[in-house]
């Protein structure tokens, strides 16, 4: 596709530095149409609202800003154009390649587009509508708040139950070798106490 070669400027504004950059873009189209007819397109824009969140930038008015339509690059000012030869210029490092492109349509990029509409939407809400916005995304928040804190809550109780078990559970086991060694001492006693003959036994010998 076609390269555009955009001035943005504002038209509110009658200074010096913005009326001369749309005459420059006027000019270039019109005298340098059989150079750049082929590759490239010319116009101007009032305001850079548009463009900055087609190239998820802010731009300082006036510029000029060249759009490449079919893979989403762009090239900004290697220049300050004071009058149609730098643009000339300008344009000509953009053919050969001296002027870096920017942006494109990668998956790096792909993915700053949606952080970028993300935050830009939840921007617009909030300017729009204050209370509006803290009810979108404050309940949400306090819902899933609530929520982890009741499985942190819950985790913990766990963790403590299976705790005071095993506490509990090593604490009887640490009992049961100490009753069954008290209940064999008076087995081993009664080995040791010597027999005590009786008075009849005693007799008995005496006449044998």
């Amino acid at each position: 596709g076609k390269l555009v070669a955009i001035a943005v400027i504002d038209e509110k504004n009658t200074s010096i530095e913005h009326t001369r950059l749309k005459s420059i873009i006027q000019e270039v189209a019109r005298d340098y149409r059989d150079q750049f007819h082929r590759d490239f397109q010319f116009g101007h824009m009032d305001g850079n609202d548009y463009i900055n969140t087609l190239l998820m930038d802010e731009l300082k008015v006036p510029t000029v800003v060249v759009l490449n339509t079919s893979n989403q690059q762009y090239f900004l000012l290697d220049r300050q154009i004071k009058n149609a030869e730098d643009m000339v210029q300008f344009i000509n490092n953009i053919l050969d390649g001296t002027v870096e492109a920017q942006g494109g349509d990668s998956i790096l990029q792909r993915l700053k587009r949606i952080v970028f509409d993300a935050k830009s939407t939840i921007v617009s809400i909030f300017k729009s509508s204050p209370l509006m916005g803290c009810f979108l995304f404050g309940l949400p928040l306090g819902v899933i708040s609530i929520m982890c804190y009741g499985i942190y809550t819950a985790d913990t109780d766990g963790g403590y139950i299976e705790e005071r078990y095993e506490v509990s559970r090593s604490e009887s086991e640490s009992q049961e070798p100490t009753e069954a060694s008290k209940e064999q001492e008076p087995r081993s006693g009664d080995a040791l106490v010597p027999t005590v003959q009786g008075p009849k036994d005693v007799l008995e010998k005496k006449k044998d």
